[in-house]
Order: structure tokens, then sequence, then C-alpha cells
């Protein structure tokens, strides 16, 4: 059930939170272990939460739309009483004292919070396998990732583990998992959900739900976008209900449809099934034009950004124990210490180049579509695709990366199958600060398209 659908069960008393969160809890003992999603899964206190969330609709005094909704949390963010090792065995496991603002504005809107979800170590790749915890699978197929790095979220979010999850998106890590394990994931504006502390990834790291559906996302988002005194790079909040006017539709929109960015290959099935789903938009009234944006090469640029993060987190690590770190994340390290501070100057200068270019495209267009990722899930265990053609990880994602450099609304949303059976998504990108945009297009799509999951039973 959706979170909307819950919270007007748990209002006319058809449905108790306790009752649901027993099933979810029951849902992941039985079928959670082969895939892997959850780093932690406090059973005790979810149970606690449901009991007062009981209390209060009994009282019909309930919280918030999403009080008694089972959510998830990405083990990346603090939840008072739980450690928060980040998927790496070089932190400390004892109890965080503090909730993280998403953490925080959830708790205060009765969310139960079921555990947190998988990530690789500090969310360092698109992938989803660490020391700590060990490979997430995909549910659709055991053998492959469902991506990263909210590939504990985006895997909960397919297997009925809750219904509302939180990931975060420094590179495309939630747009990522949503693609390869069929869910709808939206990256909001660089700062409209507040973050502490902060990214190592800092100003390419946003903050946004997962779920089965465009609308869960949009509630969740209405309850995580709400201020915090900790995040000095918070948007202001004014208020935004983004479930207003999700529903209306395509019709006379004008969306830039860009295959490949341009540049970049893309497998057959997936161009195939992101070509059908730019047909489906057009018959549903959107003006769709093939129509690649005029935007610079960013790769060289990401991967300073993101390889000089990954080398400053690197060097605050107990360096007698580096041995026990991914050795990806190692790697990626390495080539962060190759940088000066004038390197980091050009990369930066590439960032203000991109974001113009895409600021004038937008204004001919509503919103861009591609596809989200060129490729279906890759193998489980593997950092590349293509190693003979590929350095790091960021060589499969080129669709994801450019709309964290410029800070830009993206989302994806399932769009078909490969010949295998994989999941393929499409990409939504916004002007800046428009996901009212990005979701609404996404719902309409939903509704023309709906999406299916993986039957575990």
């Amino acid at each position: 059930m959706t979170a909307e659908a819950l919270g007007e069960a748990f209002a006319a008393r058809r449905l108790s939170p306790l009752e649901v969160t027993r099933a979810v809890l029951a849902r992941i003992d039985r079928h959670g272990k082969p895939v892997n999603a959850f780093t932690r899964v406090d059973a005790e206190g979810a149970l606690a939460q449901a009991r007062a969330a009981e209390t209060r609709y009994a009282a019909a005094a309930p919280l918030s739309p999403i009080d008694g909704v089972p959510t998830t949390i990405k083990a990346l963010n603090y939840v008072k009483g739980w450690p928060c090792q980040r998927g790496s065995k070089l932190i400390d496991a004892s109890p965080v004292t503090e909730d993280a603002p998403v953490t925080a504005r959830l708790r205060e809107a009765g969310a139960v919070l079921i555990g947190h979800t998988t990530s690789p170590e500090f969310g360092w790749k698109g992938l989803c396998d660490s020391p700590l915890t060990g490979i997430t699978r995909n549910p659709w197929n055991h053998a492959h990732s469902p991506g990263g790095s909210s590939g504990g979220a985006a895997v909960a979010a397919a297997c009925g583990f809750g219904t509302l999850h939180q990931g975060s998106d420094g590179a495309g890590s939630i747009r990522i998992p949503a693609a390869f394990t069929g869910v709808f994931g939206i990256k909001a504006n660089f700062g409209r959900v507040p973050v502490y502390p902060a990214s190592a990834y800092r100003t390419v790291s946003h903050v946004g739900p997962m779920s089965r559906t465009v609308r869960d996302s949009a509630l969740m988002l209405n309850i995580i976008q709400r201020p915090d005194p900790r995040d000095p790079t918070a948007l202001p909040y004014d208020g935004t209900d983004w479930l207003a006017g999700i529903d209306a539709g395509v019709r006379g929109l004008k969306l830039g449809y860009s295959p490949r960015l341009g540049r970049h290959k893309v497998h057959g099935d997936v161009a195939a099934r992101v070509d059908a789903a730019a047909k489906t938009l057009a018959a549903l009234g959107a003006i769709v034009e093939h129509s690649d944006p005029e935007i610079p090469d960013c790769a060289h640029a990401e991967l300073v950004i993101w390889s000089s993060a990954t080398a400053k987190l690197h060097a605050s690590l107990p360096q007698d124990r580096l041995g026990e770190l991914d050795p990806g994340f190692r790697a990626m390290a390495e080539i962060g210490k190759r940088w000066t501070m004038s390197d980091w100057y050009d990369a930066d200068a590439v960032r203000i180049a991109l974001g113009r270019a895409l600021e004038l495209y937008f204004r001919r267009y509503d919103a861009l579509i591609t596809p989200m990722m060129p490729t279906p899930a890759l193998k489980a265990g593997q950092d590349l695709n293509d190693p003979a053609a590929e350095q790091t990880w960021l060589d499969w994602s080129p669709f994801s990366y450019p709309f964290n450099i410029t800070g830009h609304p993206a989302a994806s949303i399932p769009c078909g199958f490969t010949a295998e059976g994989l999941p393929v998504g499409l990409q939504i990108v916004g002007r800046l600060h428009d996901e009212a945009s990005v979701l609404r297009i996404a719902r309409g799509f939903e509704h023309a398209m709906p999406p299916v999951f993986p039957e575990l039973d």
C-alpha cells in the first residue's frame, strides 16, 4: 500500500500502524537475507513507534499524513541511538547521539523508522557493496547489483520492506539504483533538504525520497524539506506542497529529449525502452522534441571534484587501517591526490559553464528527458561495466553526474525492462528549483505506465 493509502486506513481505523509494522518486519525476516538491504533493523524501536502512532490515531491526533508509515534511512545518515558506520569498518560502532535533519523531520512526523539501508563505503560509488556489510543484490536478479549508493533503499522499496525510503545522491546515488531496481527516486534540488553532518562530497550531494510511487515521494519531500539550522547551505523553506498540481498531466509541456546527451553509447534495450517512453509522453500531450543540450564535456571536471573529495576523506581516516577499505575507494583517493588547486578551479569553471548552458536550454523546454543509465544493472560485486574502456565507475554513469555538478532536480522513473528482465529507468531533469515539473511529468508517465515489482512469495 502507498503511504497515502496507509494514512487514510489508519485514520479510518481500518488498519493499525502496529499490525502494518509487524507485517513489514515479517516480510524483511522472510525475504531480506538474499538481497541484504539493511545494515540494521530496529524491530523493537519500530514497534514502539508504531504503538505510539496507534495511540495518536485512536485520539484522532496524527502528527502528519505519514504518521505510522514504515520508513527507512540510508546508513550514511544519523539516527539517534543507532551506530552510523557508513559502510566502513574504520568508523566506530557506538550509537550516535542525535538525528540527522532528514531523520528528525521524519520522526517529528511520526514515521516508523524500520532500519538503516545499505550503502557502499562512505557512498563513494554507484554500486552497493562494502567491506562492512558485503554485497546488496538486485531483487530482479540476484546476480546483478541494485546500483548505489542508495542501493539498500532502492531494494527495500522494490521488495516492500517499508513504504518511504530516504536516499542521497552525490553523482547518481538515488537515480542509479532507482533505475536498476524499477522504483521511483528524485534527487531534490541542491539545498532543498537540509543535511548534517555535511557530506564529504559537499555541494554535489543531494538528499531525496525513494518509493514505489511518485505521489509517495512528493509526500515524503513535503516532510523532509522542512528547515534545520544545522545546514547553512539549505534553501529558504517556503512550505511548497509538492503534491499540489502533481496530477495535472503533461499536456502542453515542452520536453527536450536527448537519447545520448549528444555523445554517449546506450545499450540497445535501454535505448528502445526510453524511446518508447518519450513516445508515450508525446501521446499524453507533451510536446517532445529531439534536442541535445549544448553542454560542455564535464567528465574530467566530475573526476576532479569526486576524487578530490574522496582523497580528503581518505586522509581523515586512521592511516594504520587503510588496508581495510574498499580497494576501489582507495584507488579513487589516489586519483584525487593528483590534483592541484588550479585543477579544482578549472573544474569549478566547467561547473559554471554547464549550469549556464542548462539554464539556457530550459528557457526553451520545461524539462529534459534522457536515459537514466546507458546500461542495464551491472553484475554484483564488480565496479566497472567495461574494464577495457573505463577507469572509474563514473565512466558508466554519464547521464547522472552532470546534474549533481549543477544542482538541478532530477528523477528516475521505471519505463520497462530489458530482454533479460532487468529494469530500465527514464531520467527527468527540471529547471533549478523546479521539482514540481519533474514530479508532474513523472506522475503523468506513471499513470500511463504503472510500475511493476518483483514477486517475492
